[in-house]
């Protein structure tokens, strides 16, 4: 867990409405950092999450954190446990293999949806998304174990203009959901990653197979693409001799 020593003063500038708006604009807050330290691995999976500390932590009221806590048990990044508190939802090999394989049927279902609903507009907006991911570094100077967050916001922008013209509102809230889930395999995936991979050329063939609406093409680049990365993350658990429940080891720091 964060050292729970430093107290934070949680930032509103960034929450909409700003500080006006009392606790819901707090537990927002609360929300999108513990959500951050989630995906980076920095809450260990399976870690108790306790609400009192972290109320110091971020020197707010135990109301806010569970609020924001309760948003995260929503999205599945942590477990509501009767009579126990929260906990970091665990990783698995197993989980990962479930989440990939049914993120490759949702988003491929919604790629072969944008592809033949998308219009021109929506063309313009996956070209926009492509060249911003373009435009910003992976990770930062000298240490490819993790990643920049502006390349991980315009990571998240482009994987969404993909499937945006797909007009089924269930089916982009379950593969947002997923998205979450996938999240934290695939930062955890940087420090295990195979070196030959090229994740620019990935992006790039479903950008080009996309964009000339060759569904066919479009949608095994993308299955390659996500399933990489569970392979990768499998393999070299295989090769340290570890074992289920919990996928901790190799993650970054």
């Amino acid at each position: 867990m964060p050292d729970e020593a430093e107290t934070i003063a949680i930032d509103l500038s960034d929450v909409p409405g700003g500080a006006d708006n009392g606790p819901r604009t707090l537990a927002s807050a609360i929300y999108a950092r513990v959500r951050a330290e989630i995906l980076d691995c920095k809450f260990r999976p399976g870690e108790k999450v306790l609400i009192g500390p972290l109320g110091r932590r971020f020197n707010v009221s135990v109301s806010a954190v569970r609020e924001a806590l309760f948003r995260l048990v929503a999205d599945g990044l942590i477990q509501a446990e009767d009579h126990r508190g929260f906990r970091v939802s665990p990783l698995s090999l197993v989980d990962l293999r479930d989440v990939t394989r049914t993120r490759v049927e949702l988003e491929c279902a919604a790629l072969r949806l944008s592809i033949l609903r998308g219009d021109r507009a929506w063309e313009h907006a996956l070209k926009q998304a492509w060249d911003d991911l373009q435009s910003v570094p992976h990770s930062p100077p000298g240490d490819s174990s993790k990643l920049t967050e502006e390349w991980a916001t315009m990571h998240g922008r482009y994987h969404l203009a993909l499937v945006a013209a797909c007009g089924l509102q269930w089916l982009m809230r379950f593969r947002a959901t997923l998205y979450e889930q996938s999240e934290r395999y695939r930062r955890l995936s940087l420090a295990v990653a195979r070196r030959n991979r090229d994740r620019d050329t990935e992006h790039r063939i479903i950008f080009e197979a996309t964009m000339a609406r060759d569904v066919g093409a479009a949608t095994a680049h993308l299955t390659t693409h996500l399933e990489r990365t569970a392979d990768d993350i499998a393999e070299h658990y295989r090769e340290l001799g570890l074992t289920e429940p919990f996928l901790a080891v190799g993650r970054p720091d």
